[in-house]
């Protein structure tokens, strides 16, 4: 399939013209891609800091069971 190349401009004027229904699934569609990339990158810091906050405890996050996870998380998180 031959590729496109469009200005960012260009596709502006091109959602622009479409129907607001399939307005709304562009809009849909790249909140999606770009939401699901910010939540990784908060759960990925969130998980990092309750490591830091374990490991200050005396617990191997790693060694934990997912329970176990739930309820030191609730109990840091408070």
């Amino acid at each position: 399939m031959p590729k496109l190349e469009l200005t960012v401009n260009q596709v502006i004027d091109l959602v622009k013209q479409l129907p607001q229904k399939e307005k709304f699934a562009v809009l849909h569609a790249l909140n999606q891609e770009t939401g699901t990339r910010a939540e990784d990158e908060k759960s990925k810091q969130e998980e990092q800091e309750l490591r830091a906050l374990s490991a200050k405890r005396g617990l191997d996050w790693d060694r934990l069971s997912e329970d176990d996870k739930d309820v030191l998380a609730k109990k840091l998180l408070r």
